[in-house]
C-alpha cells in the first residue's frame, strides 16, 4: 500500500509542478487531504517553524526593497560587472552568490539577470554560460546563507546530533562558494561562441537582438536606499551574533530568552521597523513588492508541499527504515542523489530540507554525510520552469540561453549538476576537517 500512497504523492507533486508557482503549494496541500480522507494516514507536521522564517525575513527584505535598497545592490553590482566585463563568467555567479548569501532569497538575482545578459551581449560573450551558473549559484547559496529558513531547520536538526550553527556555516559557505567557482571555470568553455551561434545569426538577421546601448539614463534612488541596507546588514549581524554567544560550542549564554529561529524573525521585524521608520517609507506599500509577493508564495509552497512530505514519510518510517537505512549507512553519498532528485520535484530547499533531513538523520545518516549532501537540495534547475531560469531565457535575446526540444537540454543542467557534486565532495572534505 506504501507504494501506491508514494504514487499519489508523486502524482500531487506533478500536479504542482504543472500549475507552476504557488500552485504547488494548493496541490501539496490537496495530496494530504487525499492522503488523509482516502488512505487514512494521519497528517504529518506543518513546517511552521520554516514558514515563520520565510515570513520575518521577506518583511525586512521587502521593507529595503520598498526603501530602495535593492535597487541600491544592484547598482553596487552593476558598477562590479561592468568594470571588468571579460570575466561576467566568474563575477555573475559571485554577485548572485552574495546577494543570496545576503538576503536568504534567490528572488534577488531577478534585478541582476537583465545587466548579467547586456554585459555578456556587449563583450561577444555567450551569454548563456554567465546567466546559466549565476542562476545556479543564486539558488545554492541558500544552503550558505545565515538566514534561509533551510538552513536554519537543519541547523536544529543537527543539534541533536552535536552540531551547532556555526560549525555548519563553516562547512556550507566555503564549499558551496568554491564549488560555484570550479562550475564557472567548466561553464566559461560550454556552447559555441555567440559569433559563431546559428541562433543567434538568425536573431541578428531579423532584428530581434536589441543593440547594446549606453549607459541607461536611470532615477535617483531614494535618500534611504544605503540607509536601508545598512540597518538589514546590522541586522543579519546581529543574528549571527546572537547565535554565536548561544551556541553550545561558544556557551556565553546557556539559557536563551528566545531560541535562533525566534531571534531571526523578531531582528528581521526590528528591521523592518527601522528600515520604515528611517527611510520614510509608507507601510502601506511593502505588501506591492515583488520581493514579498513571491515571498509569501514560497510560504504556501513550503506549506503544502512539506507537509505532504511529512504526512507520507511519518506515516512509513519504518519501511523507509528497512529500504534505506543500511544502504545510506554502506553509501551515505546517495543522500545527495535523493535530495537531488526531491528537490526536483519539491521546488524548495527549505520544503526539501524540512521533508527529507529528519528522516534522513533518523536513519543513521552521519552528521558530516547530512551536511555534505546539503548543497543537493538546490537541485531546482533541472526542470526549466523555475521562475530565475525563465527570467534568465527572457532577458537574453540572443538565443543563446534558450530551452531545447527536450525538457532536458537546457544551459543550466550542466552547470547546476557540476556545481552541486562539486560542493558535495568539497562538503566531506571541508566537513572532516571541521567536525
Amino acid at each position: 500500500m506504501w507504494i501506491v500512497e508514494l504514487l499519489v504523492v508523486l502524482v500531487f507533486i506533478w500536479l504542482g509542478a504543472r500549475l507552476g508557482s504557488i500552485g504547488i503549494g494548493f496541490a501539496g496541500g490537496f495530496g494530504v487531504l487525499f492522503l488523509g480522507l482516502v488512505f487514512g494516514l494521519k497528517p504529518g507536521s506543518i513546517p511552521t517553524d520554516v514558514i515563520l522564517i520565510i515570513m520575518g525575513v521577506i518583511a525586512a527584505i521587502a521593507a529595503m526593497q520598498e526603501a530602495g535598497g535593492l535597487d541600491y545592490l544592484v547598482r553596487l553590482a552593476e558598477k562590479v560587472l561592468k568594470k571588468n566585463p571579460k570575466y561576467i563568467t566568474f563575477l555573475a555567479p559571485m554577485v548572485t552568490y552574495g546577494m543570496t548569501l545576503f538576503a536568504g532569497t534567490g528572488h534577488t538575482a531577478f534585478s541582476t539577470l537583465p545587466v548579467i545578459a547586456e554585459v555578456a551581449k556587449r563583450e561577444g560573450i555567450r551569454p548563456s554560460r554567465p546567466l546559466s551558473i549565476a542562476t545556479v549559484a543564486s539558488q545554492i547559496a541558500i544552503t550558505a546563507s545565515p538566514i534561509s529558513a533551510a538552513v536554519v531547520f537543519f541547523s536544529n536538526e543537527l543539534e541533536k546530533k552535536g552540531i551547532d550553527y556555526l560549525q555548519l556555516l563553516l562547512i556550507v559557505i566555503p564549499s558551496t562558494f568554491l564549488a560555484v567557482m570550479l562550475a564557472a571555470v567548466v561553464t566559461n568553455f560550454l556552447g559555441k561562441e555567440l559569433k559563431d551561434d546559428p541562433v543567434y545569426q538568425e536573431r541578428l538577421a531579423k532584428g530581434l537582438v536589441r543593440e547594446s546601448s549606453a549607459e541607461e539614463e536611470r532615477q535617483d534612488l531614494p535618500p534611504g536606499a544605503g540607509r536601508s541596507v545598512l540597518i538589514f546588514a546590522l541586522a543579519i549581524g546581529c543574528v549571527i551574533l546572537y547565535a554565536t554567544v548561544i551556541s553550545p560550542t561558544v556557551g556565553l549564554i546557556t539559557h536563551p530568552v528566545l531560541d535562533r529561529e525566534q531571534a531571526i524573525i523578531t531582528f528581521m521585524l526590528a528591521a523592518a521597523t527601522l528600515i520604515t521608520l528611517a527611510c520614510k517609507i509608507d507601510a502601506k506599500n511593502i505588501p506591492n513588492a515583488s520581493t514579498f509577493k513571491s515571498g509569501m508564495s514560497a510560504c504556501i509552497c513550503v506549506l503544502g508541499v512539506a507537509w505532504l512530505g511529512t504526512t507520507f514519510v511519518a506515516a512509513h518510517l519504518e519501511q523507509i527504515n528497512v529500504l534505506a537505512g543500511n544502504l545510506l549507512e554502506s553509501r551515505p553519498w546517495l543522500l545527495a542523489v535523493v535530495l537531488f532528485f526531491a528537490a526536483m520535484l519539491l521546488y524548495s530547499q527549505a520544503a526539501t530540507t524540512k521533508a527529507l533531513m529528519p528522516a534522513a538523520l533518523a536513519l543513521g545518516v552521519s552528521p558530516v554525510a547530512a551536511i555534505a549532501s546539503f548543497s543537493a537540495v538546490s537541485a531546482l534547475f533541472i526542470l526549466p520552469t523555475y521562475p530565475t531560469l525563465l527570467a534568465a531565457v527572457e532577458f537574453d535575446d540572443t538565443g543563446s540561453t534558450r530551452i531545447g526540444r527536450y525538457v532536458f537540454d537546457h544551459p543550466f543542467i550542466v552547470p547546476g549538476t557540476l556545481t552541486i557534486i562539486f560542493a558535495v565532495v568539497l562538503g566531506f572534505v571541508i566537513a572532516g576537517m571541521v567536525l
